[in-house]
């Protein structure tokens, strides 16, 4: 990806994410209502992941778990106690992130790219793999995809949290580099349809 493959994909974010905004701002509004209800505080989630170039940036959520008392782990696997009722329906149609298209316009992420981690996964990147961090981190990519059922394939694993940080995180590098190495705004265009369609 060069430097013209980049401005064309901002422009292409600008563009999307007011169009997003402007569609969706009535349904961010009443998921953020029951979101604010459901969990008893306020709905929206903000929380700090791993953007372009190691920095850290605050990426924008709707709630969709409550906080359960001895359960901090930041992998979240299906039947997750923590999940509200409304936050299943959210996740499942991807509501919760809604407020992400925010972040798209403001330039913290894109609509395609990795998906932004919590600190220690992308920050501890090394070599040709530190390669992905040179571009905006996406609401969909390749990577997203492949793992849609992610929680479904955790919850599987005796050790939800090794199976992610061994077998899934290094395949989602794997595939976020051959992403940078083929982009074209075509494909990006075909995985946020995928992403929509289902």
């Amino acid at each position: 990806m060069n430097s013209t493959d980049r401005q064309i994909k901002r422009l292409f974010d600008i563009g999307l994410s007011v169009v997003g905004i402007g569609l969706t701002w009535w349904l961010m509004l009443f998921a953020w209502f029951i979101a604010s209800v459901e969990t008893k505080s306020n709905g929206l989630f903000i929380q700090t992941r791993i953007g372009r170039r190691g920095k850290p940036f605050s990426v924008y959520k709707l709630k969709t778990m409550k906080p359960i008392s001895g359960m901090e782990s930041t992998v979240t696997v299906s039947g997750d106690s923590r999940i509200t009722k409304s936050g299943t329906l959210m996740r499942r149609y991807k509501i919760d992130e809604l407020p992400q298209l925010f972040n798209v316009l403001f330039g913290s992420m894109s609509f395609v790219g990795p998906r932004p981690d919590v600190p220690g996964f992308a920050d501890k990147l090394r070599g040709e793999d530190r390669m992905i961090l040179e571009i905006r981190p996406g609401i969909t990519g390749p990577a997203s995809l492949k793992y849609r059922n992610e929680e479904e394939l955790l919850a599987k694993q005796k050790d939800p949290e090794c199976y992610n940080k061994e077998i899934i995180w290094p395949d989602k590098v794997h595939i976020n580099k051959i992403y940078m190495q083929e982009w074209s705004l075509k494909k990006d265009i075909e995985y946020i349809l995928r992403t929509i369609t289902g």
